[in-house]
């Protein structure tokens, strides 16, 4: 093995938006299943804020703070199953979108800067690369050969007709 300098040239565009998008989502998920939590959780605690402070102070619940959302409240914290996970997987999307877009800006960035990353790369030798290449190549060779259906390759390499069954 040797190894060899050189710079790095260019960075994918797509695999770049592609690494943000899945690490943007990743953390979304994350994100937005505590944020639901917590949303609901206040949805049940404002419920019950509001309870007391009408019976407290006598006035109808409409007449106080969010009094017009009681039923959203209410449906929030009676059916938080659903609210967590559809909380978590909009901002998921939305993390993960943004997330493709900055891993996108930045390969475009680096693709236009005049300043590039070094980077040290092992090479195999000349005598390795021939003999670990050949039998490698041989064998891809092979499976992405792709014979027409119903034909096979003798070792030879020339197709053949399968015998029919009589």
């Amino acid at each position: 093995m040797r190894l060899v300098r050189g710079r790095l040239a260019a960075v994918s565009v797509r695999a770049s938006f592609s690494a943000g998008m899945w690490v943007g989502i990743s953390l979304g998920l994350v994100t937005g299943a505590i944020g639901g939590a917590i949303l609901a959780w206040g949805a049940g605690t404002m419920l019950t804020w509001q309870r007391e402070l009408a019976f407290t102070l006598g006035v109808a619940r409409t007449l106080l703070p969010l009094g017009d959302q009681v039923g959203a409240l209410r449906w929030m914290s009676s059916t938080w199953y659903v609210v967590i996970p559809a909380v978590a997987v909009i901002v998921a999307l939305l993390s993960g979108l943004i997330g493709g877009l900055i891993g996108a800006l930045l390969a475009a960035v680096y693709n236009r800067s005049p300043r590039h990353a070094t980077v040290v790369v092992e090479l195999p030798d000349i005598g390795e690369e021939a003999t670990a290449g050949a039998a490698a190549g041989a064998r891809s060779r092979r499976r992405r050969g792709g014979t027409p259906r119903g034909r096979e390759v003798d070792p030879r390499g020339s197709p053949r007709t399968p015998p029919s069954a009589g």
